[in-house]
């Protein structure tokens, strides 16, 4: 098992246990968001830092008048 430690914007976002290490390029998801390896830094046999890119969040809608909500 390998410790890999996932960065984004020099944070650390994530960290978890895998039996495979992600390459550079390739597509991932994480917490529900769509991300992209930028680089991978290998620490030592058992660890691994994983810079990432995340796209931007969404923002929430919220609705203009409180009146124009849907209603059940």
């Amino acid at each position: 098992m390998i410790a890999v430690h996932y960065f984004f914007d020099k944070k650390e976002v994530l960290h978890r246990l895998q039996d495979t290490v992600p390459t550079e390029g390739e597509q991932i998801r994480l917490k529900g968001r769509k991300g992209t390896v930028l680089s991978l830094v290998p620490i030592n046999e058992n660890n691994v830092y994983v810079h990432i890119y995340l796209e931007p969040k969404k923002p929430k809608f919220v609705p203009l008048d409180p009146r124009k909500k849907n209603r059940r």
